[in-house]
């Protein structure tokens, strides 16, 4: 399973070069995904932020949705920042579709309302994260976690209570931007679970 240890990032848009950079401290190789191809060879995907539904767009103009939807289904860990939560979402926000749906979570886009389009605040994360304390995150138009299924675990929350990152098996999803911060903590986890698998 060598050529899938390394971790594909979506790169249709978003903040690719800074997930690239997180994944390089762990001494993970990092790919560009923009094609079924691309996705074939690698053993876990980063759906980073940027618009959820341009994503959504990009997801079915390029091929890659089908089998991305394949791929999870099979197992296949993904974590997703900030829109790429809500890519993964069971409930897409507005009405929409959901994109994935994947992620048994309820979302809420710009969720903390517009005039904090973003903002700092420190994550707490919970015992569910083998991680201690807290660290910097950063919300970008974040979106809001409003309810979380059964096997969902939230793995970090901000203001004592408010959920920003959960798992669900294999699936990680964070509603901040921890490649902004430079928290490698998701990534690692994302790293963990394909050597699991595999």
């Amino acid at each position: 399973s060598g050529r899938r240890s390394c971790v594909g990032i979506l790169a249709l848009q978003g903040n690719v070069r800074e997930h690239v950079a997180l994944l390089d401290e762990l001494g993970v190789g990092a790919v560009a995904v923009r094609t079924p191809g691309d996705l074939a060879g690698v053993g876990a995907l980063v759906i980073p932020g940027g618009e959820s539904t341009t994503i959504r767009r990009q997801l079915e103009w390029s091929g890659l949705r089908a089998p991305l939807e394949a791929r999870i289904a099979a197992g296949m860990p993904v974590l997703g920042t900030c829109a790429g939560l809500i890519t993964m979402a069971r409930t897409a926000p507005d009405g929409a579709p959901p994109t994935l749906g994947c992620l048994d979570v309820e979302v809420e886009r710009n969720g903390w309302g517009r005039q904090v389009a973003s903002f700092e605040a420190g994550v707490d994360w919970t015992p569910a994260s083998g991680l201690d304390g807290s660290t910097p995150g950063t919300f970008i138009r974040a979106p809001r976690i409003i309810t979380c299924g059964p096997q969902v675990e939230v793995l970090a929350t901000v203001g004592g209570d408010e959920p920003v990152a959960v798992r669900q098996g294999r699936l990680l999803a964070a509603t901040f931007h921890p490649e902004l911060a430079g928290v490698a903590a998701l990534h690692r986890m994302l790293v963990e679970s394909i050597t699991e698998g595999s």
